[in-house]
C-alpha cells in the first residue's frame, strides 16, 4: 500500500522581523485538500510534526474573506481529522523507508519551526537519496533549507522548484512582518524558483522526485501530480 508523510508544522504563531507573534500555523486549505485527495486515492497518509509540536490551523486560512467561500469545509475536514492532528508522529522517529513520498504543507507556521528542524533535514535527506517524492506546498519550501550534503552545500542547490513568492507575500500584506522571505533565502542558497506568470495562478514545478506547488490554490494540483507520478510507478 502507498504511504505518504504528511510533515506540519507544529508552532500556533509567527515572529516577525520587529520580534511580535502573530497567531499562524498551517494553511488549512493546503492540509484538508491534499489530505483528502490523497487518502481517496487509496493512500496511507501520516501526519508528522516536529518534537513537542501540536498543528494548528492558521485562524486567517478558515476565514471566507482570506481562504474562500470552501473555508467551513476545510475547518469541517479538519474536525473530521483532530484526533489524527492532535497526535502527530514525532519527526524524530519517521522511518523513511515505511513512506512512497513526503507531503509539505505551507502557511507561515514552516517558517518558525520546519525552516530550522534537524530532524526533517534528516527525513528530506534519505528521502531524495531515495529518489521519492518531496513535495512542500507554498511556504513548504522553507523546510527544505533543512538539507545539507554531508561535508556542506545545500542539497536542493540548482534544483528547479517553486514557492510563494515575494509578490504574493507583499500582496497579501504580510511582507513587512516577516522576517524573511522564502522565495528570496531559496534563490540564495541556489534554487532555481520558477513562478507563475501572475500572483495567485496555480503552479506546480517537477524537477525529478522534487514536486512543488507555489500557493493555496495548487493545493489540487500539487496532490494530483503526486497522484499521477505515484500510480506511474
Amino acid at each position: 500500500m502507498t504511504r505518504i508523510l504528511m510533515v506540519l508544522s507544529g508552532a500556533d504563531q509567527w515572529t516577525g522581523a520587529d520580534g511580535t507573534k502573530e497567531p499562524s500555523g498551517y494553511w488549512a486549505e493546503e492540509f484538508a485538500v491534499p489530505h483528502r485527495l490523497l487518502t481517496d486515492a487509496g493512500f496511507t497518509v501520516d501526519i508528522a510534526a516536529p518534537v513537542e509540536g501540536r498543528p494548528t490551523p492558521d485562524p486567517v486560512s478558515l476565514r471566507p474573506e482570506a481562504a474562500g467561500p470552501e473555508a467551513p469545509e476545510y475547518a469541517a475536514y479538519i474536525d473530521r481529522n483532530a484526533g489524527e492532528l492532535a497526535a502527530p508522529k514525532p519527526l524524530s522517529e519517521v522511518d523513511t523507508a515505511a513512506y512512497d513520498a513526503v507531503f509539505i504543507p505551507g502557511g507561515h507556521g514552516p517558517m518558525e519551526d520546519l525552516a530550522h528542524d534537524p530532524d526533517l533535514g534528516r527525513v528530506l535527506t534519505e528521502f531524495d537519496t531515495a529518489g521519492k517524492i518531496i513535495a512542500p506546498l507554498c511556504h513548504g519550501p522553507a523546510a527544505l533549507l533543512t538539507a545539507n550534503r554531508p561535508g556542506g552545500g545545500w542539497l536542493f542547490e540548482g534544483r528547479n522548484l517553486t514557492v510563494f513568492t515575494n509578490e504574493e507575500e507583499r500582496l497579501n500584506g504580510t511582507a513587512d512582518h516577516a522576517p524573511w522571505l522564502v522565495e528570496s533565502v531559496l534563490r540564495a542558497r541556489g534554487a532555481v524558483v520558477r513562478s507563475a506568470a501572475n500572483a495567485w495562478e496555480s503552479n506546480v514545478v517537477v524537477d525529478g522526485n522534487l514536486i512543488t506547488g507555489q500557493n493555496p490554490g495548487s493545493s489540487k494540483a500539487l496532490a494530483e501530480k503526486v497522484i499521477t507520478t505515484l500510480n506511474a510507478s
